[in-house]
């Protein structure tokens, strides 16, 4: 029997590899050589050696199975905390200016948690937590809309260049009067 690389694997395919590092652990007890369980069991010589290894190191234990790797899960009181320190800003947690970026957000979570995350993981924690992507608006501090409004509605008419009427006009170098 050959499995994927790699893991992916649900339950039920976890459980049917860990049958098959129990047989081979039975084997071993037996007194089989490596090449005649992999032979028998449908997997490499490489794979059964070092089960071998493990089962000789940790009993059958080692070659049990560690579970799922899954992703790290944050706690609801961890993503509590987490939020919290969002709403600080990153100016509190040494950051120059008041932008959250992934990266930033995944070292914050480094930092408090001890838990490591991508940045692709990241994004989807946030997301799943109801946080979403946003652009700052870029303006000055000292802006003043109001301001700008009046500008716009008084000024700009009075300041806009009115469009020269559209003539005929000629392709040629010079205009055939000019000769």
């Amino acid at each position: 029997m050959r499995y994927a690389q790699g893991g992916g694997l649900t339950d039920a395919e976890r459980a049917a590899r860990e049958r098959i590092r129990q047989q081979a652990v039975e084997r071993f007890e037996g007194g089989e050589k490596s090449r005649d369980i992999a032979g028998a069991l449908r997997v490499s010589v490489r794979s059964v050696e070092r089960w071998g290894r493990q089962w000789r190191e940790d009993g059958a234990a080692g070659v049990a199975s560690k579970g799922s790797p899954g992703r790290p899960e944050l706690s609801d009181a961890q993503i509590t905390r987490l939020e919290r320190e969002l709403e600080r800003g990153p100016l509190v947690h040494g950051w120059a200016d008041q932008r959250w970026t992934l990266a930033r957000v995944k070292t914050l979570i480094g930092r408090l948690f001890h838990v490591s995350y991508t940045v692709e993981g990241t994004w989807v924690l946030l997301k799943r937590h109801g946080w979403s992507w946003q652009q700052p608006a870029r303006r000055a501090i000292e802006r003043d809309d109001a301001a700008v409004e009046l500008w716009k509605k008084e000024t700009w008419p009075r300041v806009k260049a009115s469009r020269r009427p559209a003539g005929p006009g000629s392709s040629l170098r010079t205009k055939p009067g000019s000769r």
